[in-house]
């Protein structure tokens, strides 16, 4: 369970020390970001940076000065003997002369009046040593950036380089920081990697917050996995918050509170005691079968990343895995894997799943960061580029490798194979003729597999949906991704916090979307699911159902009360719901008429929620 008990004793802030070391008293701030993973945590900030960006400006207890400053100075220390292996290796490659410039960064390392500048702001200002560096080091490369004279215009960029190595080392101290970190840890940063989140000990770190982030990024998804309350986009916390302050998170409505006063601690903590009675009495639901009222079977199965979590959807009720993200498989190792390493991943979820349904998305990778920071020419807008199917059907070799471990896994058990961000015919019928081609090779070699494996798309961009009717005549099953069908019918960077309030899957463009997709469907016999994110919503879900789906793919943490949800309504009561939606001209009134008609069924699953 992700609440904290309400027993546990209220966290304390320490005084708030300002740039000139004075001492004030810190008062309650309130901001607002966006909900992303459910839950309430009252926990303390551990503040981190993520090297991509530009460091937070942490203010330091000047007791830890100058353990910042021997910080500061161990990772010069090791960015010199790394700068010496460089060198090494340079003369080797490219010749005495051009390696003299690695000499010359060693050099300026060791330079007071590079140097020193960092070191005069961690004592004067109290700061960091990664926010010293890069302001004292930005400063530097300006100044030589302003002189007109191209001998020191070239300074920059060993400048620069300078800069980066140094924060790199000091990362590396960072990643400590989250490894060392007190129970009760709640990490605010101003933005979060994928593998970051996934890296976190559970029994430390208890819930995050950052500045940056959308409601579907991969983040976000995974904090959802891990069943760890968080909320992004909140823009301007991490200039607030400090380390060892007292922090609320609110993952059901976007609240963070830095410094809560006593009496906000004890609301949310009455709040969090609500939460958990509600889901004590969701444990008998998981062995119940997922039927509505008037008899009509609702299947509710798993969102999964790591293989273990099958066990994780099994215990909640869920009867199967309706996606499986196997780029996580990728994103968080720092090399490809391999055909072996993919096949045990699934060998793995083949028998955690026993027989029951268990559904592959090929890689959705090219918009994230790990990819696009190898390519020689980053693109300039990934999630309009090479990425998905498209990243596959270019990288052949890499797309062969994980099919095939795909179909040696399906030897073992049931498995269905989903192509995402099909766009066109042409992509279908290619992806299939590499998975025919696949299959020949591994009879050749005689290994076995599903022959008669099943093939179906992800429905995420409009012209998909569109076409519905043709790709249901080549498909065996659709899964409708509200996620990026959200992103692209109303062109919004679902991980863009400026346009974030755009984001809304109750959009009327994007039911009547779903609604065709799911007639086209019916009329060829094609099953259709929905493994987007808003699935997990019961208001989202009575709608879903009312247009007609009947399986709902979703994280483990809200199967239960998914599945008490389905089982307290009529398929009658939510088709009407679904017409006055469509009826509806903008997000905001079928939200809230949504919401409304869930909340009449079901109230005790709006219960604990601040006000929205």
């Amino acid at each position: 369970m992700s609440d904290p008990s309400p027993k546990a004793p209220l966290p304390t802030a320490p005084p708030v020390p300002t740039d000139a070391g004075s001492i004030c008293v810190a008062q309650e701030i309130v901001l607002k970001g966006l909900p992303v993973s459910p839950g309430i945590i009252i926990g303390t900030v551990l503040l981190v940076d993520d090297e991509h960006l530009k460091p937070i400006r942490r203010v330091l207890q000047k007791d830890s000065v100058a353990a910042e400053l021997a910080r500061l100075d161990a990772a010069i220390e090791s960015a010199i003997v790394e700068i010496q292996n460089v060198h090494a290796h340079a003369e080797t490659q490219m010749g005495k002369e051009t390696a003299q410039i690695f000499l010359v960064h060693q050099m300026m390392l060791r330079d007071k009046s590079v140097v020193g500048p960092i070191r005069q702001r961690i004592e004067k200002e109290q700061v960091c040593a990664e926010y010293a560096a890069y302001e004292a080091l930005s400063a530097l490369a300006n100044q030589f950036r302003a002189m007109k004279n191209s001998a020191f215009a070239t300074k920059v960029n060993d400048i620069d380089d300078l800069r980066h190595r140094l924060h790199t080392q000091l990362a590396g101290e960072q990643r400590k920081r989250l490894e060392h970190a007190e129970p009760n840890t709640v990490v605010v940063a101003r933005d979060l990697t994928p593998s970051q989140t996934a890296s976190f000990d559970r029994s430390r770190i208890v819930g995050f917050a950052t500045d940056l982030g959308g409601m579907t990024s991969h983040t976000a998804i995974i904090a959802k996995a891990l069943e760890i309350p968080a909320v992004v986009g909140v823009q301007q916390m991490a200039k607030h918050a400090h380390d060892g302050m007292a922090i609320i998170v609110d993952g059901d409505t976007g609240a963070v509170i830095l410094h809560p006063s006593p009496s906000t601690v004890a609301q949310y903590h009455r709040m969090i005691e609500q939460r958990r009675l509600y889901r004590a009495n969701l444990t008998d639901v998981a062995d119940l079968p997922s039927v509505t009222l008037d008899g009509e079977p609702v299947a509710v199965v798993g969102n999964i990343e790591l293989p273990d979590e099958v066990a994780k959807v099994l215990k909640a009720g869920g009867t199967g895995v309706g996606l499986y993200r196997s780029e996580y498989l990728w994103l968080t190792r720092h090399d490809e894997p391999t055909e072996e390493v993919h096949f045990e991943a699934y060998k793995r979820c083949v028998e955690l799943c026993a027989g029951r349904d268990l559904t592959i998305r090929t890689f959705d990778l090219g918009a994230d960061k790990l990819t696009q920071s190898r390519e020689e020419i980053p693109e300039r807008n990934p999630f309009l580029g090479n990425r998905s199917i498209r990243y596959c059907l270019r990288n052949v070799p890499m797309f062969k490798r994980q099919l095939r471990a795909i179909l040696r896994a399906s030897a073992i058990g049931p498995v269905k194979i989903m192509f995402p961000l099909v766009s066109s015919l042409q992509e279908l019928r290619q992806g299939k003729f590499i998975l025919h081609d696949t299959m020949e090779e591994l009879s050749e070699e005689g290994v076995a597999f599903d022959a008669k494996v099943q093939v179906g798309i992800m429905i995420e961009v409009p012209s998909a949906a569109l076409q519905a009717e043709a790709f249901a005549r080549e498909c065996d099953f659709f899964s409708i991704g509200t996620n990026d069908l959200t992103q692209y019918t109303l062109a919004v960077d679902r991980i863009n916090e400026r346009v974030a309030h755009l984001y809304q899957p109750t959009h009327p463009a994007v039911i009547k979307l779903i609604r065709d997709t799911a007639r086209a469907a019916r009329r060829h016999n094609t099953p259709v699911s929905c493994c987007g994110e808003a699935a997990g919503q019961v208001e989202y879900a009575m709608l879903l159902m009312g247009l007609g789906l009947r399986t709902l793919s979703v994280s483990s943490g809200v199967i239960p009360q998914l599945k008490r949800f389905i089982r307290s309504v009529t398929v009658a009561q939510c088709e009407r719901v679904a017409r006055q939606a469509l009826s509806l001209d903008s997000d905001a009134l079928i939200t809230n008429y949504l919401r409304d008609q869930a909340r009449k069924i079901v109230p005790e699953a709006f219960s604990g929620r601040a006000a929205d």
